[in-house]
């Protein structure tokens, strides 16, 4: 499709030399003989450039690109001076004029003008669409996805992030549980670890022990107490992988963590309450 150029200028010998020297090469144009005309062509119209004068009578072409400026910031203005100042080229550029000409020119600068106002439009519009576009589209830190379904996935995460509700994540082996877990975990409020541990990894017998601690001497070697988990996650969130596979004998344990919000270290006789966000795979 061709740029659109709006020639504007009260004398219609102008407007018609200037129309054909861009027609000649490719250009679509239109032309009004005054500036509230064009204004007017321009609210119901779209152009990619204007070449306006800046004396006409009426409304001034400096004044006309002051307006196209405050409403159509996209649209590149070329003025055109017959009197080739420094005061008119910078009250020109002061108005918001992408570029200037003075008279008498010939028609190759006008062509070598517009096209480069041209091509900086179809930029601007580039630029615009891209911004569009990243509004759009929301990615995680890590992700890779631009799907409806995974912008799904993205406006979850920024719903439950802020909460203190358990999450449980499921999808196949490999398509980014963890990536989520870290995602929730950094734009929620949390300023502890994240800390992960795969149930499946770990065996029974010490799962427990690796999940909420234990006192000393609670089992052989035992020879300190060492700290779960449930607190070394405290303000921030706990990551259970391949929950499971997690054993039936340590599932009422974590129901019960869950729900009352402490803990009990393996051979202790007391509660400990944590404060960690569980986030399950």
């Amino acid at each position: 499709m061709s740029d659109r150029i709006l020639i504007v200028d009260d004398d219609p010998a102008m407007c018609g030399l200037v129309e054909n020297s861009l027609r000649s090469v490719g250009f679509a144009t239109s032309s009004r003989t005054s500036a509230t005309a064009a204004l007017d062509l321009l609210g119901t119209e779209d152009f990619d450039v204007v070449i306006t004068d800046i004396r006409m009578g009426g409304m001034s072409g400096i004044e006309l690109c002051k307006q196209i400026v405050m409403s159509r910031p996209d649209i590149p203005v070329i003025v055109i001076t017959a009197f080739g100042s420094i005061e008119a080229a910078i009250e020109a550029i002061r108005a918001g004029a992408h570029d200037f000409v003075t008279k008498p020119f010939d028609l190759d600068t006008i062509r070598l003008r517009t096209q480069r106002a041209a091509q900086h439009r179809q930029l601007h519009e580039k630029i615009r669409c891209l911004e569009h576009a990243l509004q759009q589209t929301k990615e995680l830190e890590g992700t890779i996805g631009k799907s409806r379904p995974m912008q799904t996935v993205y406006d979850l995460v920024e719903r439950v992030a802020p909460s203190r509700t358990p999450v449980l994540i499921t999808g196949e082996s490999g398509t980014g549980k963890e990536l989520i877990a870290r995602a929730i975990h950094n734009k929620s409020d949390r300023k502890g670890p994240f800390v992960a541990i795969n149930c499946a990894a770990v065996p029974e017998a010490l799962l427990e022990s690796e999940l909420f601690g234990h006192e000393r001497g609670a089992f052989t070697d035992a020879k300190m107490a060492r700290q779960g988990l449930f607190l070394r996650a405290n303000n921030g969130s706990l990551f259970l992988d391949e929950i499971g596979d997690l054993p039936l004998t340590l599932q009422p344990k974590l129901l019960r963590a869950l729900q009352e919000r402490t803990i009990r270290p393996v051979g202790g006789d007391s509660e400990t309450p944590f404060d960690a966000r569980i986030i399950a795979a």
